[in-house]
């Protein structure tokens, strides 16, 4: 191989790897927007698996997460329009290609987060215990189908 092969190679993966995340230019936004708002949520449903697995649990804190995790809910779903399967998206082609899934993942969703906020107004660790991993799992469950 000559001298000059490997650095050749080697320059273009360099420059790959030197950008940056592909960023969402459309009008609106709807794929950072969904992102976001999915961030948002986390940042709500993380704090009581923590709250949950580390044995802290704060009845008054998680009832507030559980809430505001409700309020958040909403907000990803409007940005999943039919023209918005484009990078940097990382959701898979199911999500239009079979919508009625998608919509019955986000129904139970909803119902299992009603369920959980209604289980921490309890302060019973373990009903809210059960419900949260109940919404775990159908989070799970819609990113095994429609998430990359």
């Amino acid at each position: 191989m000559p001298r000059f092969a490997l650095p050749a190679l080697l320059i273009p993966l360099a420059l790959a790897a030197c950008s940056g995340p592909v960023e969402d230019t459309r009008p609106g936004q709807p794929v950072k927007q969904r992102q976001d708002a999915f961030k948002a949520m986390l940042r709500s449903f993380e704090p009581m698996g923590k709250m949950l697995r580390d044995n802290r649990y704060q009845p008054d804190e998680f009832a507030r997460l559980a809430a505001e995790l409700v309020s958040r809910r909403d907000a990803p779903w409007t940005h999943f329009g039919p023209d918005t399967n484009y990078p940097p998206t990382k959701a898979k082609a199911a999500v239009w290609d079979r919508p009625q899934a998608f919509e019955a993942e986000r129904s139970a969703f909803f119902e299992l987060t009603d369920a959980l906020s209604q289980a921490a107004q309890t302060r019973d660790k373990t009903a809210v215990q059960a419900a949260y991993d109940k919404v775990h799992a159908s989070c799970k469950s819609c990113h095994d189908d429609f998430k990359k």
